[in-house]
């Protein structure tokens, strides 16, 4: 066959190798081991020495195949190399053979990038003795064939930037987990990923890719990944390597959700940045379910409001005549013969709640409590499985579980306990803040005192006040301050002017929450605002007059404390009738007395206006806790069913120092102050 010949169907192939995509590349061979090859390529006999040289020896085709002999193409996860030409003639099939062969052994390892518009020399001339003779080269033209064309100075940066975008995308490709992406994606569409919107399309691109890649072999991956780069945006190509990007790693590397949305959120989230605190995926509600489904708690998990029909007779410490005949048992173990009120106290009696159920609740016949409006966060309501006949899934023997007001199950005053803080005493000032972990601002609690200022700085003076609790670093946790006086003994009269001051701001700007308690009320407080450094905000001033012993308080922030107020269809300032005592279900008759034991005074009339949770993580059996943010919301999120008979009333923990007034009938009519 003529070389012109053969010239031309490899100038045909290589239209068809890029026809589809312009996309070259070369593999690691040297331009000196291409050159070689061809010339040894030729059969015996086949490429004789013309003059010199030898015939298919020529400088214009050596420069050509130096150049260009390395490229190739990638199609469908396959490389096409420029000598693989369809021929009929012998040699020159052989030497395309041995080229292809030659050139697709080796790896590749860079993009090609053509030098100008035309590769090659297409034909040269030679005056010999005044004969003209016309010379044939390999050829062919990259401006045609739309080859990208760069000036030779600036294609070693360029594809330089090419292949480290696809070293990247490689390992990302590679280590990144199709988990991982999942869970992020399904975190954004729950909200809980900061400006997570903004990284959705890329990855979910990303996800669409990482599929594809799973499927293949490891050497179809090596050249998915080049082609891939060059028609990928450079966002998707170093998704490893931004702030979304940290987040897969971190679950690709099997930190848990929270801590590796902790870890994200630093990098790219402001301090006052509020997401969900229930953080789970779809895979961990099935790995939940299954958990579920094993242990037999399928029908557990729905529930209503508790009615009096629910509970027994053992359940329960007093009973009205109205409720002991709803009351499963023998109503006669609770109601005792009783005398008619023959003595009226007009002035309330302080008696523990020991003492009360003792030696009072034997002889009464019915109960008014005081709904003070300090109460509020005491209401509670009874919640119990929808199936009567479900398995119990708490840490004790029953079914039912109860919620608070707010789905809180303890309040500030037990948080302050629970560092250490003193919650009895004559007076006390809490403060609460970082309740979403928004706030690692430093906040002190102050007081100007008579005999003296009470803050970290000096935490104890001479009239018995004292800073018991002062935390400096949040550090991810509710925190609380705490000043209290153990006594009037040593007060003197005067104002005790309380303020918040912020010593170190950090970025929080949620504000924070404050109590102040005194003669068993408690007036609440909120300020929602941000405080600057080194900035006061007074929250109340107490004035005590020790002649008479009593507080007085004047607000500076509007405190949650008064008197009218219709809450749980029920007025405040008014006495309500209890319907039944109990204590909390996880120390009724043959429970495991697991926990913090409670006392309930449920309330004829009261409706929770709330949504109540179903149950709390802390309620659960502990083979549950595996999957402890799943239940959380679920916890949260399932209906609890109306109920207009619910067991609804006011609930009083045995760790918390708490007070109710109540008015008593039996033996005798009495005003009682039941101290918890």
């Amino acid at each position: 066959m003529d070389f012109k010949i053969f010239v031309e169907l490899l100038q045909n192939h290589f239209e068809d190798m890029v026809r589809e995509d312009k996309t070259l590349y070369s593999t690691d061979t040297t331009g000196d081991e291409l050159w070689e090859t061809y010339l040894n390529s030729f059969p015996t006999g086949t490429n004789e020495v013309f003059r010199v040289r030898r015939e298919y020896d020529c400088s214009a085709c050596k420069q050509f195949i130096r150049d260009i002999g390395n490229a190739v193409v990638i199609k469908h996860n396959k490389v096409i190399s420029i000598w693989d030409v369809e021929t009929e003639d012998d040699m020159w099939k052989h030497v395309a053979s041995v080229m292809s062969n030659f050139v697709k052994s080796r790896k590749i390892t860079n993009y090609y990038i053509a030098k100008g518009r035309n590769i090659g020399t297409e034909t040269s001339f030679e005056n010999k003795e005044g004969k003209i003779t016309t010379w044939n080269h390999f050829f062919i033209s990259a401006e045609k064939n739309e080859i990208k064309i760069m000036k030779e100075s600036d294609i070693p940066s360029f594809v330089g930037k090419l292949r480290e975008s696809r070293s990247v995308f490689k390992r990302a490709l590679d280590e990144l987990s199709i988990d991982a992406v999942e869970s992020i994606i399904e975190l954004i569409s729950q909200g809980s990923v900061y400006r997570g919107d903004e990284h959705i399309s890329v990855l979910k691109n990303f996800l669409s890719i990482q599929k594809a890649y799973s499927l293949l072999s490891d050497e179809e991956k090596e050249l998915y990944t080049w082609v891939v780069v060059p028609h990928t945006h450079i966002s998707l190509l170093h998704i490893r390597n931004t702030s979304i990007g940290t987040l897969i790693v971190d679950l690709s590397e099997g930190l848990n959700i929270e801590d590796a949305l902790t870890k994200y959120e630093k990098i790219t989230a402001p301090s006052n940045y509020k997401r969900p605190k229930a953080i789970f995926t779809q895979k961990d509600v099935e790995r939940a379910k299954k958990t579920v489904v094993e242990l037999g708690y399928e029908l557990s998990l729905a529930r209503r409001f508790a009615r009096l029909e629910d509970i027994t007779v053992n359940d329960i410490l007093f009973a009205n005549k109205d409720a002991s005949r709803r009351i499963q048992g023998d109503a006669f173990d609770i109601l005792k013969v009783k005398a008619s009120p023959s003595k009226k106290f007009d002035r309330a009696e302080e008696i523990s709640i020991e003492d009360f159920i003792n030696n009072v609740l034997p002889t009464t016949e019915s109960i008014e409590l005081l709904f003070d409006y300090g109460l509020s966060s005491n209401l509670v309501s009874l919640i119990a499985p929808k199936n009567a006949d479900a398995k119990s899934m708490f840490k004790w023997g029953n079914g039912f579980s109860w919620a608070y007001n707010g789905n809180i199950a303890d309040s500030m005053k037990n948080l302050v306990k629970e560092h250490g803080g003193k919650v009895d005493g004559v007076l006390r000032f809490s403060i609460q803040w970082n309740e979403d972990d928004d706030n690692e601002n430093d906040f002190d609690a102050h007081c100007n005192a008579p005999s003296g200022h009470i803050f970290y700085g000096c935490p104890r003076i001479s009239d018995g006040g004292n800073l018991d609790i002062d935390i400096r670093n949040p550090n991810n946790k509710v925190a609380v301050e705490n000043i209290t006086w153990p006594s009037t003994e040593k007060m003197i009269s005067g104002n005790y002017r309380f303020y918040v001051h912020n010593y170190a701001h950090r970025g929080g700007r949620s504000g924070f929450r404050a109590e102040i308690e005194f003669e068993g009320k408690v007036f609440s407080f909120s300020y929602n605002k941000d405080i600057r450094q080194n900035e006061s905000v007074e929250v109340a001033e107490v004035i005590f007059n020790k002649a008479k012993n009593t507080f007085t308080l004047v607000e500076k922030l509007p405190a949650s404390a008064g008197q009218g107020k219709e809450i749980w269809e029920m007025i405040t300032g008014s006495f309500v009738p209890v319907t039944v005592m109990m204590t909390s279900p996880n120390y009724w008759a043959n429970s495991k007395n697991t926990g913090n034991k409670h006392y309930f005074f449920m309330v004829k009339g009261c409706i929770n206006t709330n949504k109540p949770n179903g149950f709390f993580n802390e309620y659960l059996d502990e083979a549950l806790m595996q999957h402890k943010r799943v239940f959380e919301a679920l916890g949260s999120q399932m209906h609890v069913d109306d109920d207009s008979e619910q067991l609804s009333g006011f609930g009083f923990s045995s760790t918390k120092r708490d007070s109710v007034t109540c008015k008593v009938k039996g033996a005798t009519e009495r005003i009682l102050k039941i101290n918890f």
